[in-house]
């Protein structure tokens, strides 16, 4: 399996912004789509982005305009622009590889005034 690690998270104000990176190891990055999801205290993981082997992203309804993913597959890294963030944004963030087992251990990302 492909390790996956998570950076970037960190306490932020409402309106701010973080860049999220998962930077992952192996050959299998660059073959995969790939794809981040957050968790939020009492509630299920749900999907934030995907984008695939090719670079096409697609958002969930929740961070559609706010949100931007990209990938350097050179690098091994995806990464997740976060802009204009709301309380309700407030969550662990987890990177995956697409239709695989594959996760990271989680950033936590926290939007409080």
């Amino acid at each position: 399996q492909v390790q996956l690690v998570e950076s970037g998270g960190g306490l932020v104000q409402p309106g701010g912004s973080l860049r999220l990176s998962c930077a992952a190891s192996g050959s299998i990055f660059s073959k995969n789509g790939m794809g981040w999801y957050r968790q939020a205290p009492g509630k299920e993981r749900e999907l934030v982005a995907i984008i695939s082997s090719g670079g096409w992203p697609n958002y969930g309804d929740s961070v559609k305009g706010r949100f931007t993913i990209s990938r350097d597959n050179a690098k091994n890294t995806m990464y997740l622009q976060t802009n204009s963030l709301k309380l309700e944004d407030t969550a662990v963030y987890y990177c995956h590889v697409l239709g695989s087992g594959s996760w990271g251990q989680g950033t936590q990302v926290t939007v409080s005034s």
